[in-house]
């Protein structure tokens, strides 16, 4: 999708402007049932607009009908760039619009309804929202009953729960929108489009790389579809220990079955990846558990390139499941729109500050403006990275906000199969998980197969020397990769920066998960593994005693700027527990309900909640609690507006 200089272009489903609402005049056909109108308010600019637009669909579809003599026989007219328009899309042109928006790829919409508008004021006003402009501040004023900030796996739950008791609600996202079609699995540009600071993102001091989604969908977009419910340990963990009795409620077990049913999880995968069936083949035959793991698509689903965007759209992440409820619920989602503080006023009642919305900016396209949204509730859903430092710039000062992070931090080990049948990057990327359990079963970690596009790979692997690389990049499709993932005790912080420390007990889980992660793969048939130590560390499969020899010289060592003769690069893809939830204030920046404990009406709903590290992939347990969460505000909205 390419996105007009607009703060409401919400394409598709997100946008539904009713044919109703104005006097609407013919303009002209197209062909093929694509018909241009116009409201009555449009000046001579805008129709010299779409006379430009007219000209530009009418020359795409003779270049469609020079390339496929057959189309008339299809239901839907092409673009030329492979996109499709169906028989019947309506393109609106609204209030004002100018030339200045043809500098868009038009080629990228199919739409039903496209808005052209430049005025996010009279879009919200369509939309039902109140909003006026301060011409003091230069500032958009619009008043609903819900925003949430952030439209990724935690906010789009929030979002269709609330939506459906009727209130009117606003989603804020800075990044964009896109759909199935806008998805090329290119790894470069997609990691630019739809990752924070596009892909490139470490912790302070250099020792890991962090990933995580900003994009219409967040995480859920571009990760891998592993659904794995809660562990039992941690809910009781959570429940007892931790005192929220939230996870030891048959709510919370309700929760988790209706989040899999709504986003389509299945339990079987009849066609595994290569690295999955090397995972699974090297388990077996050391007689260790090997677990499948159930995903948020059909159980055909051989897509191998999800962590771009899945370009079948097959996929249940939240901008196909949760947000679409929403937005026909009545939602708004405001893309290319960053929230800077959320608007705390003194309260007399139980808290000291009371939050009545959020401060915002565009953050994409020509057109800078400037909103206050005020929100009977307010919700956090930016994940534990963006949370944190948005609750302190409002001005919380809890101890634990942009504390306690966690982060699953991952290494991996590589084993070259050359006479193995298909390419390490073909089919699902995570269908089976084998769980390393050290000591008491709290110092755990998982080993799950992995994507790394070929520019991933590249710069993951150590460099030896030019010919070394060039080896190692030409069996590239027969390099299989597995992640260890610790359930870390290491705490570390967010809030200028990401500050994590690897404590030593953590370090001893990782060496002994990437042991056995080797000992896997040279189970399975590999002829030869390594680690991604600086120093190229790998050995060739000959004997068991060399081999042991290699293992007992595998070790945890510092990160890239630590000075050390060798380091080695960590990882994450999972972010969690900075602003967790406590039984008291003293315990946590968040209470049981999910409220602030400093600012009434100012709500969390994200990663961050978690009381500590979960130990495995964790978009189920995000949901679900943003499923009890977000119901819970729902009923308590609903007795407070009866009660008035």
């Amino acid at each position: 999708m390419r996105y007009l200089p607009n703060l409401t272009v919400i394409a598709r489903q997100f946008l539904a402007v009713s044919p109703t609402s104005a006097p609407v005049e013919r303009l002209f056909s197209v062909g093929r049932g694509i018909t241009m109108y116009r409201r009555s308010r449009l000046d001579a600019e805008s129709i010299e607009m779409l006379m430009m637009l007219r000209a530009w669909f009418r020359r795409e579809e003779r270049d469609s009908d020079d390339s496929d003599d057959d189309s008339d026989d299809d239901d839907s007219s092409t673009d030329g760039r492979g996109q499709s328009f169906r028989r019947g899309t309506r393109i609106w042109c609204e209030y004002g619009a100018t030339l200045a928006q043809l500098q868009c790829d038009f080629g990228a919409y199919q739409s039903s309804f496209l808005s052209l508008s430049l005025s996010s004021q009279q879009s919200l006003n369509l939309k039902g929202f109140t909003a006026f402009k301060d011409q003091r501040e230069e500032t958009i004023n619009v008043e609903c009953d819900v925003v949430i900030v952030g439209s990724g796996c935690d906010s789009g739950v929030a979002a269709a729960v609330l939506a459906a008791v009727g209130h009117k609600f606003i989603v804020l996202e800075k990044g964009n929108y896109s759909v199935a079609e806008d998805y090329t699995g290119n790894e470069g540009p997609s990691i630019e489009k739809l990752y924070e600071t596009e892909g490139i993102l470490s912790t302070v001091d250099g020792s890991t790389m962090v990933l995580a989604g900003s994009t219409v969908g967040g995480g859920s977009a571009i990760n891998w579809g592993a659904c794995i419910k809660t562990p039992a340990h941690v809910m009781a963990e959570w429940a007892e220990e931790r005192r929220l009795p939230l996870f030891g409620s048959p709510e919370y077990l309700s929760a988790m079955d209706t989040v899999c049913e709504r986003i389509g999880v299945t339990d079987h995968c009849p066609e595994e990846s290569l690295q999955n069936k090397i995972l699974r083949r090297g388990c077996l035959k050391l007689g260790l558990n090997v677990e499948s793991v159930p995903r948020n698509s059909p159980e055909d689903h051989f897509c191998g390139s999800c962590s771009y965007g899945c370009p079948t759209g097959k996929k249940g992440s939240t901008d196909t499941t949760w947000l679409v409820d929403a937005v026909e619920r009545g939602a708004v989602i405001l893309t290319g729109c960053q929230a800077e503080k959320f608007l705390l006023e003194k309260s007399t009642i139980k808290k000291k500050k009371k939050c009545v919305g959020v401060a915002a900016r565009a953050v994409w396209g020509e057109t800078k403006k400037q909103l206050k949204i005020r929100a009977k509730a307010s919700v956090s859903a930016g994940g534990a990275l963006r949370t944190p430092p948005l609750l302190a710039a409002s001005g919380l000062k809890n101890r634990h906000v942009g504390k306690n992070l966690h982060i699953h931090p991952g290494l991996m080990a590589w084993g070259y199969f050359p006479d193995e049948d298909g390419k390490m990057f073909e089919g699902g990327v995570i269908t089976a998980v084998h769980k390393v359990d050290v000591d008491d079963g709290r110092g755990t970690a998982i080993i799950e197969a992995l994507m790394l596009g070929p520019g991933a790979f590249s710069v993951s692997m150590p460099w030896v020397d030019g010919r070394d690389m060039k080896d190692r990049m030409s069996r590239y499709s027969r390099t299989a990769h597995l992640a260890v993932l610790a359930r870390d005790q290491s705490a570390g912080s967010v809030n200028w920066g990401i500050r994590y420390r690897l404590e030593e007990s953590d370090k001893e889980v990782l060496r002994r998960g990437l042991r056995r992660a080797l000992q896997i793969l040279v189970a399975a048939g590999a002829s030869e593994v390594g680690t991604h130590r600086s120093d190229g560390q790998r050995i060739k499969c000959k004997g068991y005693e060399e081999l042991e020899e290699f293992l007992d010289g595998v070790g945890i060592p510092a990160g890239p700027k630590s000075g050390s003769p060798t380091w080695v690069l960590f990882g994450t893809g999972h972010q969690m527990g900075s602003c967790r939830m406590g039984a008291i204030a003293d315990e946590g920046a968040i209470d049981k309900e999910g409220e602030s404990w400093e600012a009434e009406g100012l709500f969390v709903c994200d990663a961050s909640l978690f009381p500590s590290a979960l130990g495995v992939n964790p978009m189920i347990t995000i949901q679900s609690i943003s499923l009890c969460l977000s119901q819970r505000l729902a009923r308590s909205m609903v007795a407070r507006k009866d009660d008035a």
